[in-house]
């Protein structure tokens, strides 16, 4: 038996935020031997229908080694504690899905367990607020508070996590630096077709408008929606997810920036979807998401316009799309990244980190020149497992929610959801559960954020609970309110911190 060799030479079709950090997490491979190059044309535009991140996005740039402080300066970027929504679960009101935790648990049983019974009582001593008063970074967010966490397990501030706003193009032009750096070779061009060997049908080259050929061994697609290698040669099927999330179109905009940055995300519900509002150092990132069925081209523009806290800088772009993913994003020697692969509306910010899992999950599973069918099937698994989690997530948002006000609520409101998510939500209404299974994205936290937040109170609380007292449990947790607070306002500004940190230069408007 001859034994399989490693690859000689990848090739990246697309640039953009999925081929660059795809190009800068390849280079290592440049540095051992193996021929990286990415291919892009100037002439095809980028989609970055967000700016917003989640905190995964730490531990690929410590991957790669980056500097943090420095790529906030080079990125334009602010730092964000969450995600506020405003008008989801009714019009009026509004709620923060913060990153890191609520409180802590006691004697094994959960903190929300506990705040669920205090705030459920009826005496005015036992008035213990809102469940954010009780993660650090919710009462941050709301103060405008920003600090890095530190390495005590015990102290308080060890307990804030956070992520990022930047500028998309600006990050994708760090991280090519990068990866020139490390040896990945850019060729600039356009590809016209698309070479399959007749015996395997696997990719075997490109063909680019000039004439120039450009062969490979793995071929990643980063074409964005159009989806040029999976979809349009390999022909893998796109599943749809509109049923679930009919939102299909957004108008994106950029506006002057207006006073301090704050350290959240927006998300704010219309009549047919939601706006989203980004702020970084050099401008505000805005946006609104809709479904065509239910609001026309036009009103949608306006819709945005009108919301908008300062003038455009610009005139709003358009960006079609449908929910969804490929049945697999592994087929033969291709791999998809990105948009090429799947969508699913920035509504949690995940855009860029269904990129990073599908690097970090093509690099665990690096294949030889075999090409083996058992760890591409592995990929696939894991992507598509991966994807369906955050598709729940974003539907509970859709689901969970009183408003009535609307064709488009009253269709979201109805619709079954996933028989996934149908049993989550009968867990959490019965006794307030709320289990994500291990190694998925979304917290137990981020659960009860939403949940909380949209779907209301559960029926009952963990049983658990009767052993403790309620006295003793009040006190704890209004000391822990306290201290929370007061963490938070010793902390200094988001704006202060950037300017004392890392402010950027020369940014573009």
């Amino acid at each position: 038996m001859t034994a399989a060799l490693p690859l000689k030479r990848v090739v990246i079709v697309g640039g953009g935020t999925a081929g660059w950090m795809t190009a800068a997490a390849l280079a290592r491979l440049a540095a051992a031997g193996t021929q990286v190059t990415l291919v892009e044309s100037e002439a095809i535009g980028t989609v970055g229908v967000g700016e917003a991140t989640i905190p995964s996005l730490h531990d690929y740039n410590r991957f790669l080694g980056i500097d943090e402080d420095d790529f906030v300066r080079a990125t334009g970027a602010t730092f964000k504690l969450g995600i506020e929504f405003a008008g989801w679960g009714r019009q009026d009101d509004r709620y923060i899905h913060p990153f890191g935790s609520f409180g802590r648990d006691i004697e094994g049983i959960k903190f929300h367990q506990f705040w669920l019974r205090q705030s459920g009582l009826a005496a005015p001593a036992d008035d213990i607020g809102p469940i954010e008063d009780y993660c650090l970074s919710a009462v941050a967010a709301r103060m405008g508070k920003f600090n890095r966490p530190v390495g005590d397990p015990t102290a308080v501030l060890s307990t804030l996590r956070y992520a990022f706003h930047f500028d998309a193009g600006l990050y994708a032009r760090y991280l090519r630096g990068m990866a020139e750096a490390g040896g990945v070779a850019r060729v600039e061009g356009r590809v016209t077709s698309v070479d399959l060997a007749p015996e395997t049908g696997f990719i075997r080259s490109i063909l680019l408008e000039d004439g120039r050929r450009i062969e490979g061994d793995l071929f990643v697609d980063c074409s964005g929606f159009r989806s040029l290698l999976l979809g349009e040669t390999l022909g893998v099927p796109f599943v749809s997810w509109q049923h679930w999330l009919p939102c299909d179109r957004a108008y994106a905009v950029p506006s002057v920036t207006a006073g301090p940055p704050l350290p959240y995300t927006r998300a704010m519900a219309t009549a047919a979807g939601w706006r989203w509002r980004i702020p970084l150092q050099h401008r505000v990132g805005n946006g609104h998401v809709y479904a065509s069925a239910f609001m026309n081209d036009q009103d949608a523009a306006d819709v945005l316009v009108a919301g908008l806290d300062s003038a455009a800088a610009a005139e709003p772009r358009q960006l079609r799309f449908t929910a969804g993913v490929r049945e697999r994003l592994w087929e033969r020697n291709c791999v998809a990244i990105g948009l090429s692969g799947g969508f699913l509306e920035p509504l949690e910010s995940t855009s860029i980190h269904l990129i990073q899992a599908g690097i970090t999950r093509l690099m665990s599973l690096f294949p030889d020149s075999g090409h083996s069918s058992v760890e591409r099937a592995a990929y696939n698994r894991m992507m598509r497992d991966e994807y369906a989690h955050i598709r729940d997530f974003i539907i509970l948002h859709y689901h969970a929610t009183d408003r009535d006000d609307s064709p488009f609520w009253n269709q979201v409101r109805t619709t079954p959801p996933p028989d996934t998510l149908a049993a989550r939500l009968a867990l959490w209404r019965e006794r307030g559960r709320a289990l994500p299974e291990a190694g998925q994205l979304f917290t137990e936290d981020s659960w009860i954020a939403v949940l909380l937040g949209q779907a209301g109170r559960p029926a009952s609380h963990d049983p658990l609970l009767a052993a403790l007292p309620t006295a003793e449990a009040g006190r704890f947790l209004r000391h822990l309110r306290d201290v929370i607070a007061q963490t938070a306002a010793a902390m200094p500004g988001h704006a202060q911190f950037i300017a004392r940190h890392c402010a950027g230069a020369n940014l573009p408007r």
